[in-house]
């Protein structure tokens, strides 16, 4: 496993994480705590340092499996949890308050419990889980983030950027009052190239990529005939004629490189990571199988930059979450 700095944190974490929203039980379907557990396990024991979870992942669920698993190793691992929006606004909109988002109030009495969830004594990154630029000079939550890290509570302050907006915490980024970052970012979705991954770059601010396999569209195994469990949120995702639509496009990008499409995980996933400002990327891994098929992608080598220029002209940035 090769491992990168989360920007000026100084926190050395391996290019694969594990993105914990599916072991929640919520929106995503089929995982079960055994084997949730068995798949953060070996996550580990093949170099993983890095975790990223949510409080409002299966209302904590998530939080105390992490917990659990990293309680029991010795070697560090580095856990990031984000903080919901008071007003439970995904995403954040335009005009609204920070007052209504995020006060110190609400981020302090979260953060407590998602350290009584995790069993933890500190959290190595608290995000909040929306973000708005709007933000930046109004509301008590920077005077609540300054508390936390001086109790000791948290290490590290970061954002969870709304989806497909890579510009709205530029200035967030630029003010140096954040840690890290994380960001949709894929094949599909090159729009944090344009200003949000320079800007990181430029202001050292760690890079956590989500979403690079577009919730399993580039992983090729979705196709026209698939199916989900009725309550899976991809029925909505995938809804009408969007899985046929992102199938044909896979297809198109694995014949672009001469590839299979057996390897369409590892070409998003590498990517992803051939861009100098990303950190890590945290794809969602339910299964043994899932692990160990990603983590091999951690070895520190990006696409060939030939490969890399055929993947820009694919570009195509839409919003299935509200689209």
């Amino acid at each position: 496993m090769n491992y990168r700095t989360l920007g000026k944190t100084g926190l050395q974490v391996s290019e694969i994480g594990y993105g914990a929203w599916g072991i929640g039980k919520t929106a995503w379907i089929g995982a079960t705590d055994d084997e949730s557990i068995r798949a953060l396990n070996r996550s580990i024991e093949l170099g993983l340092n890095f975790i990223d979870t949510a409080l409002g992942y299966g209302d904590g669920h998530s939080e105390r499996l992490v917990g659990q698993v990293v309680r029991e190793h010795s070697e560090p691992i580095y856990v990031a949890t984000k903080i919901p929006p008071k007003n439970m606004q995904w995403p954040a909109r335009a005009g609204v308050p920070a007052e209504e988002t995020f006060p110190q109030e609400h981020i302090i009495r979260c953060t407590e419990q998602s350290l009584r969830n995790l069993g933890l004594e500190t959290i190595d990154v608290q995000q909040f889980h929306v973000w708005s630029d709007e933000w930046m000079d109004s509301g008590d939550w920077l005077e609540g983030v300054r508390k936390l890290k001086e109790q000791g509570k948290i290490r590290h302050f970061g954002v969870s950027i709304n989806d497909h907006q890579p510009e709205s915490a530029i200035k967030l980024v630029e003010s140096g009052l954040v840690d890290s970052v994380q960001v949709i970012y894929n094949i599909f979705d090159q729009s944090p190239e344009d200003a949000l991954l320079p800007a990181c770059e430029k202001h050292n601010v760690g890079v956590i990529v989500r979403v690079a396999l577009d919730e399993g569209g580039l992983t090729g195994r979705i196709t026209p005939e698939t199916t989900f469990d009725a309550n899976d949120f991809r029925n909505n995702y995938f809804r009408g004629d969007r899985k046929r639509e992102v199938f044909e496009r896979v297809q198109r990008i694995v014949a672009d490189l001469d590839s299979d499409i057996k390897n369409a995980p590892e070409i998003a996933l590498r990517y992803v990571l051939s861009h100098p400002a990303v950190t890590t990327v945290i794809p969602g891994m339910r299964s043994v199988q899932n692990v160990e098929r990603n983590m091999a992608v951690g070895d520190g080598k990006g696409l060939p930059s030939e490969q890399t220029a055929k993947l820009k002209q694919h570009r195509w940035i839409r919003d299935y979450y509200r689209g």
